[in-house]
């Protein structure tokens, strides 16, 4: 019997590298599609990456054979370094990415949104994500799972102050995320890149919000 096949788009990222090392390590994918900028830099047999015009996700063919799709794009303000580049980033090229998999019949959506997201909220990051969720809803995939992690933990090239004190408060005072706090826990990226990968394996049909506490939850389940 085959293997899976998945395709990563964001896989330079921070827990789109950690999801395609850990898609190319499991047993259940043979296959592991990259779209990228840049090259990953990783090596392997089950590995191909391809360098599309992102400015053309939602009429880029989708190679045959591709079971579901992980979107892990996502940038900042500081890096977009406007409002305009981040939403097209973090909205316009994940919903393109939805259309194309819509339309090719894709069995599963994986996509990383935030904590938090809401298409009312009047903070800009919130928001966004919460446009980007409203809207993929609407176009009735198959199955969408929507990952909604709190603070991102890893190793970034650029620094990031809010992460690097969430980091150090859940070492030195664990305890503080716990009970009702639970889901603010600060989530590293391997935990949720594998819990993407673990979730990819259930196939369920319509829409699943996956918050940070049953993110992790996921993640430690073999």
């Amino acid at each position: 019997m085959e293997g899976k096949v998945g395709l990563v788009i964001g896989a330079t990222g921070l827990v789109g590298r950690e999801l395609v090392i850990t898609l190319l390590e499991s047993l259940e994918f043979s296959k592991v599609i990259v779209w990228v900028r840049k090259s990953t830099g990783i090596e392997h047999p089950k590995l191909s990456e391809y360098f599309p015009d992102f400015e053309q996700l939602d009429r880029i063919p989708i190679p045959d054979g591709v079971d579901c799709i992980f979107c892990c794009l996502g940038t900042t303000i500081k890096k977009a370094k406007s409002k305009e580049v981040f939403k097209k980033v973090d909205y316009s090229y994940p919903l393109m990415l939805a259309q194309n998999a819509k339309r090719h019949q894709i069995g599963q959506f994986l996509i990383i949104s935030a904590m938090g997201a809401d298409k009312s909220s009047r903070v800009f990051y919130s928001r966004t994500k919460g446009e980007m969720e409203s809207d993929l809803r609407q176009l009735h995939l198959e199955s969408l799972t929507i990952f909604r992690p709190s603070l991102l933990l890893g190793h970034r090239q650029e620094f990031r102050l809010g992460e690097e004190v969430a980091a150090m408060v859940s070492k030195v005072m664990p305890f503080l995320f716990k009970g009702p706090f639970k889901t603010y826990k600060p989530l590293n990226a391997k935990v949720v890149a594998e819990a993407m990968y673990r979730s990819a394996l259930k196939e369920k049909e319509g829409i699943m919000i996956i918050p940070p506490d049953v993110i992790e939850e996921l993640a430690k389940k073999s």
